[in-house]
């Protein structure tokens, strides 16, 4: 079995493999392929915007309508969407590792994020757009909680919606910083999709807590990265003077707008985590005290009869 190297962290090239199979059901090579806002397939903004504009209206209109009918089980379905949605997740996140891991290595972190050698190849825009369209893809997580009637919470809506159009954004708007966050985004998928896969299936898994907080850790890095690399893009484009590591690449509503979704995200993480699992503590220990009393007293009782 080959072993592992920085070119070939996984000890076999993958890329030639998945050359292949992009070929088989594409018809043309990723070599071939080029990014062209407004022409590729599902990169431009209105097209973009009447699709999540769909989205909102299916799933909103679908509860409503769901209101008077039987929850559906799907539990086969549900359980190969996640499985499907595990290896994808799984398969990109080894590819771009791939493609990162020797660029890290050999030269450094601020080309990897901020140089077009580094974060803007032609590989990894292949990956990017993928990513992206695999997005549409997870909006079917929504539609099977309006058909088994399970709560729609706010967050679970607005990160879905969100998250595809941040894609989107950070595609055409082409920053070469997105490897970061997509890269952590995958490894959270992987653990989070092979979680529900297993749920489906019936199998308990006392680990959930831990998917949030790895969501949140996620967020963290995320925005450690993208705020450096737009202080230095801002900072050496209008303020020389300042301290910076000189310019990065990306249009600047790019920047602008993962900065604000990715703080959003890593806020109301935050506050789902506090309100579902720190709100249970209160109640466990309240349930312990209530047992504890009627322990007592029945021990008390007992002691009395005794006497």
């Amino acid at each position: 079995m080959p072993m592992p190297t920085l070119e070939r962290p996984f000890g076999v090239h993958l890329w030639p493999y998945f050359s292949k199979g992009f070929t088989a059901v594409t018809g043309k090579s990723p070599a071939d392929f080029h990014l062209v806002p407004g022409v590729t397939p599902m990169t431009t903004l209105q097209g973009t915007v009447v699709s999540l504009c769909t989205y909102y209206v299916v799933i909103l209109g679908g509860r409503q309508l769901m209101k008077n009918v039987p929850a559906f089980k799907l539990q086969t379905p549900f359980i190969i969407h996640n499985f499907i949605l595990t290896l994808i997740s799984g398969g990109l996140l080894a590819l771009f590792l791939e493609q990162m891991l020797p660029t890290l290595a050999n030269d450094g972190v601020l080309h990897a994020i901020c140089d077009a050698r580094g974060g803007w190849t032609d590989e990894l825009v292949v990956l990017y757009y993928l990513n992206y369209l695999t997005k549409y893809l997870e909006l079917a997580d929504t539609v099977f909680l309006v058909l088994k009637k399970k709560p729609l919470t706010f967050l679970h809506t607005y990160h879905h919606g969100a998250t595809a159009l941040l894609c989107y954004v950070e595609l055409v708007g082409r920053t070469s910083v997105s490897w970061v966050p997509i890269t952590l985004n995958l490894t959270v998928h992987v653990v989070m999709y092979w979680y529900y896969f297993q749920s489906a299936r019936g199998i308990r898994i006392w680990w959930k807590r831990y998917i949030t907080i790895l969501q949140i850790l996620q967020f963290v890095i995320d925005i450690g990265f993208i705020y450096f690399a737009s202080y230095t893009y801002f900072a050496s484009t209008y303020f020389p003077w300042a301290p910076n590591a000189g310019n990065c690449m990306g249009e600047e509503y790019a920047a602008g707008f993962g900065v604000f979704i990715i703080s959003s995200y890593l806020l109301l993480f935050i506050s789902f985590y506090l309100t579902t699992y720190n709100a249970k503590a209160p109640k466990l220990f309240n349930q312990a005290s209530r047992a504890s009393r009627a322990l007592s007293a029945s021990a008390s009782g007992q002691q009395k009869k005794g006497l």
